[in-house]
């Protein structure tokens, strides 16, 4: 039968199938030996597989994907799939479920009407809703299976006393004691179709979406005893692919191979550091960091982080923001001094001002100058505003030009300012990466603190990412990086 659950084919995941595989492909792609991949070592010579090793090879990293999707994905969810209005699928779809509804009200209608289609469907609703209970439902077990008792329900319909309008009330009224909060509303809108036909589709469409509740409720039910099984479960699909693409590693070694030489001629500038540049786990937190400095459009993603690269970048795009915005309102503060210290609220009104104008900073059509500019005017308004109103003297032409100036200066990435929340706001995250196993947070570096929000709430997420990462590929870093380092020197940890 063309149900309405047909909508929720693959469990609702079609557009999450879709990314995972397009990374799936995107992965076997860097992992192909090409002319692109220049200086960059191979791990072994090129092989060629057959197109059924590499579906094999693409379905594990399909199935790999969604594991890792569903554990770092705080809000991820079964979703329904929705063809596309108008398409050939969608029209189809609609002329089966037409015919099949038309086909079932022609026999209820017929003298004397005919029930076999009726019956199969009170069986499949009877199943959905055993489906639903929980080990305490046992009243409620007991009582579907009297009311829906199918061989009673066929001797009913061959001696004509057959009510399947009275039986699916009864299932409307089941539905409303198992279905979530969220449907109640559905369920009500059940309760008013008196028309059997019209009721029956109704209650297939609205258990359908009582299925993808149960699948959420369950996932979040079971998602913090998944952790352990997820790792060891991406961990080997991982292995079964670097067995099948010898040299799926090469960016990630490439990856952590910059980062060792970016920190030794870091450590040759030094004087001294208190905690070792090339500690094996200091070199880690680095890489990770260099990955909100990446450049997606020319560098090659490491394979072992290839899966997250969008969040990644969305951190990236984060932290841009966030460099601008501080560096903005230091200017603001330094510029007015203690004439705005202890007026309340200010900050922040002058922080949700410069905040909208940033938003769409990393789009294509954005102009930064223009925006910068409009900042300027903008805060020397209601700076003026405001001081005036508390009793301050006004803001001077000659105090306007100069805060428009450092704040139109702010676009230049070089800028002193820039650099110094830049820098800051790294240091914050590295050590946010460096406190995570002792559960006790960085303090905030200075001229942070109208941003702390979004920084605290910026370096959760970037550590939960980081630390999943490490447990599940932390076996492979530690070979990669005691190669590289024992080239120069031994590490002393693991990683």
């Amino acid at each position: 039968m063309p149900k309405e659950s047909d909508r929720f084919e693959g469990g609702g995941n079609k557009e999450l199938k879709d990314v995972s595989e397009e990374t799936a492909r995107q992965r076997v792609r860097a992992n192909t030996p090409s002319p692109h991949r220049g200086n960059t070592p191979q791990a072994s010579p090129p092989r060629f597989v057959s197109v059924e090793e590499l579906m094999e090879t693409a379905k594990g990293v399909t199935n790999m994907a969604l594991a890792h999707e569903i554990m770092v994905n705080q809000d991820f969810q079964v979703k329904p799939t929705e063809l596309p209005e108008g398409s050939l699928e969608h029209r189809v779809k609609e002329m089966m479920h037409k015919i099949f509804w038309d086909r079932l009200e022609a026999q209820l209608k017929e003298e004397p009407p005919s029930y076999e289609h009726a019956i199969k469907l009170l069986g499949e609703i009877k199943e959905t809703l055993l489906s639903f209970l929980l080990p305490g439902h046992g009243r409620l077990c007991s009582r579907i299976e009297e009311v829906l008792d199918l061989p009673l329900v066929q001797q009913q319909a061959e001696n004509g006393a057959l009510d399947i309008g009275q039986l699916s009330q009864f299932v409307v009224e089941m539905m409303g004691s198992l279905c979530a909060p969220c449907r109640d509303e559905d369920v009500k809108t059940l309760k008013q179709i008196t028309e059997t036909v019209p009721l029956l589709k109704a209650i297939f469409s609205v258990l359908d979406l009582m299925k993808v509740d149960m699948a959420n409720f369950a996932l979040k039910s079971i998602k913090p005893h998944l952790m352990q099984l997820s790792v060891e479960y991406e961990r080997n699909k991982f292995q079964e692919f670097l067995e099948k693409q010898p040299n799926a590693l090469d960016y990630t070694e490439k990856w952590l191979e910059e980062t060792v030489k970016s920190l030794r001629e870091t450590d040759d500038c030094a004087a001294a550091s208190s905690d070792p540049p090339l500690h094996p786990l200091n070199v880690h937190n680095h890489a990770y960091l260099r990955l909100l400095r990446w450049d997606h459009a020319s560098d090659p993603f490491p394979e072992t982080v290839l899966m997250d690269q969008v969040r990644f970048l969305e951190m990236q795009q984060e932290v841009e923001w966030l460099v601008l915005l501080s560096s903005v309102l230091l200017i603001v503060y330094t510029t007015t001094g203690e004439a705005i210290s202890g007026l309340p609220g200010l900050m922040e009104t002058l922080k949700n001002t410069v905040s909208v104008m940033l938003t769409e900073m990393h789009t294509p059509s954005f102009s930064m100058q223009e925006a910068l500019e409009t900042i300027g005017e903008k805060l020397c308004v209601e700076l003026s505003h405001c001081l005036t109103q508390h009793g301050f003297s006004s803001f001077s032409a000659e105090s306007k030009s100069t805060l428009k100036g450092q704040i139109s200066a702010v676009i230049q990435p070089d800028n002193t300012v820039r650099k110094l929340m830049d820098a800051r706001i790294q240091s914050y995250l590295l050590a946010t990466l460096q406190s995570s196993q002792h559960k006790t947070p960085p303090p905030l570096p200075g001229g942070l603190a109208p941003v702390s929000r979004e920084l605290k709430e910026l370096s959760i997420r970037f550590s939960r990412l980081v630390n999943y990462n490490k447990l599940v590929f932390s076996p492979f870093y530690q070979k990669i990086l005691q190669n590289i380092l024992t080239q120069g020197e031994s590490p002393t940890t693991e990683t």
